[in-house]
């Protein structure tokens, strides 16, 4: 199958009007928020997907910006043919709150001074973003996810949702990441948010009004944080010991080799696309965040309900695979459906965004066993066995089904209706519908998976099954129309 880009995209501003209250007590007015999206929302808005980025990501997942040279951070993975398959799900990833890029930050005009908001800006937390992503998310009438997924402190905001929304998600995907900050990454961060800090043109954190910017605090907090994202076999590839235009060490302080050279030009290249508040800012929030209760993964997991795929880096040193154990773990521990995979890339913590063969075939493989709660409806016309024919008939033909599940007044499946019935209720001149309907109905469960239920459909040659549970008591409804549009896409 041909893999392409979703092509030419724009970023969009969704304004929140409610005030939003943050972890630490205080609160956010007139809050923005950028994102973008790619495929379409379907009718019954069960196929999102949404992308959660890393530190120093934006809502520009996929797909070009018109005069830009490259496309979105994520482009690997979204996009028609690929994992996250933009003809088939509804794929939205948005800048995080604090953030530089188009969502309100330190950046940003504070309301109640007309200035830039600086260090005035509130501390934010991992949680605090993933409340602001819930309502875009509720923006669009979606009531659960299709898929969640992001790597790095992407991956941390995968957690969060999974614990603050447990019901809203269900399938999730966190990769390189963690679920508490150890000492060890805590350390890096303020290392870097130091050398900023240290920055005489930081100037407290109001330099929007100076004209400068504390460019060489950000590119060594650049170049540190570079550090641990890379690995130690990906640097000798890359680098070894190879010198930088020089043919000998001319043994002075000045740069002698590549490497040197390549960390200048990420640390320079940063300062040109990133707000050294918002660095703080996130860097903070990344420090903050354990999910632990009284220092016990597994409390802080109870909540979690959707299936979870936890995904590692052999060669990560930043978010080692000990990390992503502790949450397989801790996930096992609450009885989670949940799976595991390692990445095998010398690349380090930036595996997550270069390895495009293996991130295909865990994502697709991941999202594509599919059982029948990930397709099924939930919102299913019903009708009771004491009603007539022609309420089934009007029932039918008003909301545009052919087929009608007959319930008890507690929902117990007892029988079902289809526009076969009621042909046959003509013929017999039958009011009453249990004189019509079909009593020895075939049901399948929401755990059955679309496999199994495909061949059941086609063996007894019928396009529509009633979800129940191990009580006969009615989950859904899932048909042939539903699962052709996801065969069509694998």
């Amino acid at each position: 199958m041909k893999k392409e880009s979703v092509g030419i995209v724009e970023t969009k501003y969704f304004d929140i009007a409610d005030t939003i209250e943050l972890e630490s007590g205080k609160t956010l007015n007139n809050v923005t928020v950028a994102y973008e999206t790619y495929g379409e929302l379907n009718k019954e808005k069960n196929n999102a997907v949404l992308i959660c980025h890393a530190l120093s990501g934006d809502a520009h997942a996929a797909g070009w910006h018109k005069g830009d040279k490259k496309p979105g951070w994520w482009e690997i993975l979204i996009g028609p043919g690929k994992a996250l398959d933009s003809r088939k799900y509804f794929i939205i990833c948005s800048n995080v709150l604090g953030g530089c890029k188009g969502t309100t930050g330190p950046a940003s005009i504070n309301p109640e001074t007309g200035k830039e908001y600086g260090t005035d800006f509130p501390v934010i937390t991992i949680k605090d973003m993933v409340n602001v992503q819930k309502i875009l998310v509720d923006s669009f009438g979606i009531d659960k996810l299709a898929a969640l997924i992001g790597g790095s402190m992407g991956g941390m905001q995968v957690m969060q949702w999974l614990v603050s929304y447990p019901e809203m998600v269900k399938k999730a995907i966190p990769i390189a990441t963690t679920a508490r900050s150890s000492p060890q990454q805590i350390a890096f961060n303020e290392v870097g948010r130091q050398s900023i800090v240290a920055d005489p043109d930081w100037a407290g954190g109001n330099y929007y009004e100076t004209g400068k910017v504390p460019k060489n605090g950000l590119s060594v907090a650049r170049m540190v944080a570079h550090i641990t994202y890379l690995s130690d076999e990906s640097m000798y590839l890359k680098f070894g010991r190879d010198l930088q235009d020089k043919e000998e060490v001319t043994y002075d302080l000045s740069m002698d080799f590549q490497v040197e050279s390549y960390l200048h030009h990420q640390g320079a290249s940063f300062v040109k696309r990133f707000d050294a508040n918002s660095y703080l800012y996130i860097t903070k929030a990344i420090d903050l965040f354990d999910l632990s209760i009284n220092n016990s993964l597994i409390d802080g997991l109870s909540p979690v309900k959707a299936k979870v795929e936890v995904v590692s880096v052999d060669s990560d040193w930043l978010y080692p695979t000990e990390h992503s154990m502790d949450i397989l773990t801790a996930l096992q521990a609450n009885d989670v459906e949940v799976s595991f995979s390692e990445l095998k890339s010398s690349y380090g913590h930036d595996a997550f965004l270069l390895e495009k063969g293996q991130l295909n075939y865990i994502v697709s493989r991941f999202l594509a066993d599919n059982v029948v709660e990930d397709l099924m409806r939930t919102d299913v016309i019903t009708i009771t066995e004491k009603a007539q024919v022609e309420e089934a008939a009007r029932l039918m033909l008003d909301n545009q089904v052919t087929h009608l599940p007959v319930v008890t007044d507690d929902k117990k499946l007892i029988g079902i209706v289809t526009s076969w019935d009621l042909s046959k209720s003509i013929a017999t001149d039958s009011k009453d519908l249990m004189e019509i309907m079909t009593k020895t109905v075939k049901f399948c469960k929401a755990e059955d998976t679309i496999e199994e239920i495909s061949h059941k459909m086609k063996k007894f040659d019928i396009s529509c099954l009633p979800v129940v549970d191990d009580d006969l008591i009615l989950q859904g409804i899932i048909t042939t129309d539903q699962i052709s549009h996801l065969i069509s896409y694998i």
